[in-house]
């Protein structure tokens, strides 16, 4: 679901702020604007952070962009990096600044460029999506300390969840190097707004994200199963994997007290970690069980610990989707996951 309790929204045929206060079903939510709360329906709805930085007076309707192909693109020269220092790839956007009809600087779009600061060349495959729908793609190389232009994207295209998958091949291939290595990036619209807010502070000309340092060895090969019985360690037969797994669960129960006794003295960090290692176990166990669903009660607090659940399930191929909605048992302190297997 697009919206959260407690996400800032925009409602767009009046221009005023406010705040979603209750989930109503799959169209629509209550909102408080200046005190007053009322139902909308959540194409009536946006997120606030565009108009905030461009002071449009009228936000339109979105529609997402029809898919662009490779050939449609302006074509730049690869560039090389002048100063030679291995750093690792890197994913970097370029805003482009104009003027609107008020002559305030606004950013029309996101020029978005591959940066190679490695002594490797590699051939990529780049899928880039908007809420999960593939927008472009392109496979091609990119050479040891070069740029590669990629293509770009509408600053409104922003809320639209920009995500990024890169699968790297190195040119040549080096023994005892991995075959391939595939990078995930996805775009939070509220983090792209301070990034460029800072950019503009300090004079930058664009903002950066590390995919990899450095490209990984190739994993090691499984050790012989003999050896493993000699150890002690238990082995099994993979195909009566099921046999030795814990029983799946239909609900699991993410509140630290559920967990573990001793908590008291750990710091939020080590509690959230102390989470999301549970929820990884149990969502494990609930695919290898090719379960259907899964209900995952994580509460509502400031909405941390459900951010980060949501986060990791977008993650998992055999998640359909998810739902976190008012259910008379948990309130809105809960997830249901619904699984989907090909």
């Amino acid at each position: 679901m697009k919206y959260q309790v407690g996400d800032d929204i925009l409602v767009l045929h009046s221009n005023e702020e406010g705040k979603v206060i209750e989930i109503i079903n799959d169209k629509m939510v209550m909102i408080e604007v200046r005190g007053v709360k009322f139902p909308a329906y959540m194409d009536q709805i946006d997120f606030p952070y565009f108009k905030r930085f461009t002071e449009k007076k009228l936000i339109p309707q979105k529609k997402l962009e029809p898919k662009v192909y490779v050939d449609q693109i302006a074509k730049e020269a690869p560039k090389p990096n002048q100063i030679k220092v291995s750093e690792g790839v890197w994913l970097s956007f370029i805003p482009k600044f104009a003027l609107d009809d008020f002559n305030d600087e606004v950013v029309e779009l996101l020029k978005i460029r591959l940066v190679n600061k490695t002594n490797d060349g590699f051939r990529f495959t780049y899928q880039q999506y908007f809420n999960g729908e593939e927008y472009f793609s392109l496979v091609n190389e990119i050479q040891p300390f070069h740029d590669f232009y990629l293509h770009d994207i509408k600053f409104e295209q922003v809320n639209d969840t920009p995500s990024f998958n890169i699968d790297f091949n190195l040119l040549p291939e080096q023994k005892g190097k991995a075959d391939h290595f595939e990078v995930q990036l996805k775009l939070k619209p509220k983090q792209v707004f301070q990034k460029i807010e800072q950019l503009k502070e300090k004079n930058e000309p664009t903002f950066s994200y590390t995919l990899f340092t450095q490209y990984p060895d190739k994993q090691a090969e499984s050790l012989p199963l003999d050896s493993l019985k000699a150890k002690g360690y238990k082995v099994y037969d993979a195909g009566k994997i099921k046999e030795y797994l814990p029983p799946a669960r239909s609900v699991i129960d993410l509140h630290i007290e559920k967990l573990t006794d001793d908590y008291r003295h750990l710091s939020n960090f080590e509690i959230l970690s102390i989470q999301l290692s549970e929820l990884e176990k149990w969502v494990d166990i609930s695919i290898s069980h090719r379960q259907s669903e899964l209900i995952v009660i994580h509460g509502v607090g400031v909405g941390k610990l459900r951010e980060e659940v949501h986060d990791y399930l977008k993650t998992k191929r055999e998640v359909k989707h998810f739902v976190n909605q008012y259910d008379p048992r948990f309130g809105f302190g809960a997830t249901q996951v619904f699984f989907n297997y090909k």
